[in-house]
């Protein structure tokens, strides 16, 4: 199942958030633009709720 996520955050937070979704879901290159404000960030990432077998965390 893919869906599309959009997050609008601090510049200084978009790295985090990037990371904490491709830990989690199976995710595309994220595009990022400013919001009209110009303050923050527009995050847009496509995600895969199931990760490939080979690409299992370790345990």
């Amino acid at each position: 199942m893919t869906f599309d996520i959009r997050i609008i955050c601090d510049d200084r937070d978009a790295d985090a958030i990037t990371r904490a979704l491709a830990d989690t879901f199976r995710t595309g290159t994220p595009r990022t633009y400013p919001t009209r404000d110009g303050m923050r960030t527009r995050l847009y990432l496509t995600a895969d709720l199931e990760r490939p077998k080979d690409d299992q965390p370790n345990t």
